[in-house]
């Protein structure tokens, strides 16, 4: 199981995690690999780790250069990926995000050793340079059809032409040139719009459905809670329409909890401020059981992301808390959020429209609770663990039984 980050850094890493904890419950040996990090859990084979890199703070020509050469081919990592996989001999390798940090160097590696392997996407950067198909002016697909130029046009790369010139540079040499992808034998999308996303972006290779999974056993369900509270938690970025949210709330009643940390901590302290939105806390990073009370508390849990959400892990965990999401309705958010069912959903950027459904919900007391059931229900039933994990035994058998390598 490889991903670059393994301690719960993003969702990518929680899926990882948690995918990993899955297979170990039904008796399977699995190595996790990826990227040293002081937050790592003490693992086997940590020694063969590549080593950590943070490309916001390297100092020096010398080792900017080696960064670059590192991003678009790893020997590092190809060298310690190959001890890894010698020394555990897996059936399958399960890849999650390695992009930058390890590069698909390790791809050459692990088809040096005739293992199939399959990859779960968790962003779009299969067919854009920039990750998040997300740009300065919002959400952006110019660079369907393979124009990963238009990266360096847009500055898509944190408004970096030099940063968005790698990337573009990446995908050309990793797509066009090298082909190097053409060696996973099946790509997961966890939502039918990613899947339809990508594969209408140019991605033709072959790519099969599997929603996130939530245990929720380990969620006590809380139909209750304190009116006019509500709760965003995740990432504090540009793409997950923060500013659209606070807008909505301004000259209400009802109260927000900002649970979370990033780029725009600042700036949303500052809005806060200058606005006079006494009914906002920002609460800061939570995690376990000081996130599920916050989250336990309110009515309901918002989603108001203006880009192409994948399949969100935090509806998954409201719905399993036995709340319901008012959320967007862009990317694969309303695959999860069905309106009247599990919650509500607004059009995406539109702060009048969001809070009209704010204020439906604070009227509406016995269908924040209705709808919650609902929500619980729906995990138990559709995202639950042994559903997903029959479901990728399936697609690893695909891989082994129709990969070209001849499996002895």
């Amino acid at each position: 199981m490889i991903n670059k980050f393994i301690y719960p850094k993003g969702g990518d890493a929680i899926c990882s995690l948690e995918t990993r904890r899955l297979l170990v419950e039904h008796n399977h040996n699995v190595v996790l690999w990826g990227m040293h990090h002081s937050n790592n859990p003490k693992l086997p084979f940590d020694d063969y780790f590549v080593k950590y890199i943070d490309f916001d703070n390297i100092k020096g020509i010398k080792n900017r250069m080696k960064a670059v050469v590192s991003i678009l081919y790893s020997f590092e990592a190809k060298a310690k990926i190959t001890y890894v996989l010698k020394s555990f001999k897996p059936d399958i390798v399960h890849l999650n995000n390695f992009a930058h940090q390890i590069s698909p160097s390790i791809l050459h590696a692990i088809k040096n050793e005739r293992i199939p392997m399959v990859m779960t996407m968790h962003d779009y950067k299969l067919v854009c340079p920039a990750y998040s198909m997300f740009s300065n002016s919002g959400c952006c697909e110019e660079c369907r059809g393979r124009r990963y130029y238009r990266c360096i046009i847009n500055r898509c790369a944190k408004n970096s032409y030099s940063k968005s010139t790698i990337n573009c540079l990446e995908m050309y040499l990793h797509h066009d040139i090298m082909g190097i992808y053409n060696l996973i034998d099946i790509f997961i999308a966890p939502s039918f719009f990613l899947k339809n996303e990508v594969e209408e972006m140019g991605f033709n290779l072959p790519v099969t459905y599997l929603p996130n999974f939530i245990d929720s056993k380990n969620y006590q369900p809380q139909y209750e809670f304190t009116k006019g509270i509500f709760c965003y938690f995740g990432r504090l970025s540009p793409e997950k329409g923060i500013f659209t949210m606070l807008k909505a709330f301004a000259a209400k009643s009802a109260k927000l909890r900002i649970i979370g940390d990033g780029p725009l901590g600042e700036e949303i302290n500052s809005m806060i401020k200058k606005e006079g939105l006494n009914n906002v806390e920002m609460l800061g990073y939570k995690s376990g059981d000081e996130l599920q009370k916050s989250i336990k508390e309110s009515m309901a849990v918002i989603i108001p992301s203006e880009c192409y959400e994948n399949n969100p892990r935090s509806a998954l965990e409201a719905f399993a808390l036995g709340k319901p999401v008012i959320g967007a309705r862009i990317g694969g958010i309303p695959e999860l959020v069905i309106d009247g069912e599990t919650g509500l959903t607004f059009k995406s950027g539109d702060e009048q429209d969001l809070s009209k459904k704010i204020n439906c919900l604070m009227s509406n007391s016995d269908m924040v609770m209705k709808m919650g059931k609902i929500a619980r229900k729906t995990v138990e039933q559709k995202y639950n663990s042994e559903n997903h994990y029959r479901n990728l035994l399936a697609i690893y058998n695909n891989a082994i039984n129709n990969s070209e390598i001849n499996i002895e």
